[in-house]
């Protein structure tokens, strides 16, 4: 296992990369690399050069959800500890934003489950063309509840029916026809690409950047209030505790259908 799950960089221009790093499952988040994303924004919201971050992921693949051999060992832990769990999930989410500095997401190969919500949470998301993407939790018995609203922004409510109940799995392509995705590049071309909008923004007055992201999350009531994180978590870390997550992780395990399925 990686000594750090998290890694990130700060150059002298202000721009930081925050790298995932835990290619030996894909990138797959479990406690540590939540812990990981909320030390490193905790570290780059200390640095008064701060201008941009780049997000992107070790490995074949950026991000591939749940860790779900961690989701098996989470489940049977206390209902204080699940939510303990599924709050941290959120805010790692919440904090990449609500940073009020611009965010460019580097995608490439698989972004499943919760990678789909990080990506909604970032301003900008180029994807090579090798991008798959998919909101998976519903195959496993779980709920996407923390990331459906950063979903239903990137890409409206009535494609999140679509896909958050499908789970079907869909390219760079669709993915940028549906708004997730801002640009598809070549594989093997995401750092010239993600160079040219980190450019783009470096260009822009600092403050002025800041009001302006500030204010279209404001303008899109983007911002949750306690009572409504407090439902998401709930539904959140009750799912996972629920006979339905038992069978789908089972499913995940012993790489079958699972006993839901009528065929």
């Amino acid at each position: 296992m990686p000594a750090n799950p998290v890694l990130w960089d700060l150059d002298e221009r202000g721009v930081a990369t925050v790298t995932l790093n835990r290619a030996e499952v894909n990138n797959a988040y479990d406690a540590g690399l939540i812990g990981g994303v909320l030390a490193a924004m905790d570290e780059l919201g200390r640095k008064p050069s701060l201008r941009v971050v780049v997000l992107k992921g070790n490995g074949k693949h950026f991000q591939a959800g749940a860790d779900l051999k961690w989701i098996n060992a989470v489940r049977p832990k206390s209902p204080n500890e699940n939510e303990a769990v599924s709050r941290a999930t959120f805010e790692a989410v919440q904090r990449l934003n609500r940073l009020p500095i611009p965010t460019v997401a580097l995608v490439q190969g698989g972004c499943f489950g919760g990678g789909t919500g990080v990506i909604s949470a970032c301003d900008v998301v180029i994807a090579a063309d090798n991008a798959l993407f998919s909101i998976t939790e519903v195959r496993w018995g779980l709920t996407a509840a923390i990331i459906i609203p950063q979903l239903c922004d990137a890409i409206g409510v009535r494609q999140v029916r679509r896909y958050a109940l499908t789970g079907e799995r869909f390219g760079a392509q669709e993915a940028r026809r549906l708004g997730l995705v801002h640009e598809v590049c070549p594989t093997g071309g995401l750092a010239v690409a993600g160079e040219k909008i980190v450019e783009s923004m470096l260009m822009n007055a600092p403050r002025a950047t800041t009001s302006t992201k500030l204010r279209a999350l404001a303008a899109a009531r983007a911002f949750i209030d306690d009572g409504e994180l407090r439902d998401l978590v709930d539904e959140h870390a009750r799912a996972r505790q629920q006979d339905e997550a038992s069978e789908g992780l089972a499913s995940f395990r012993e790489k079958r259908t699972p006993g839901w399925y009528p065929g």
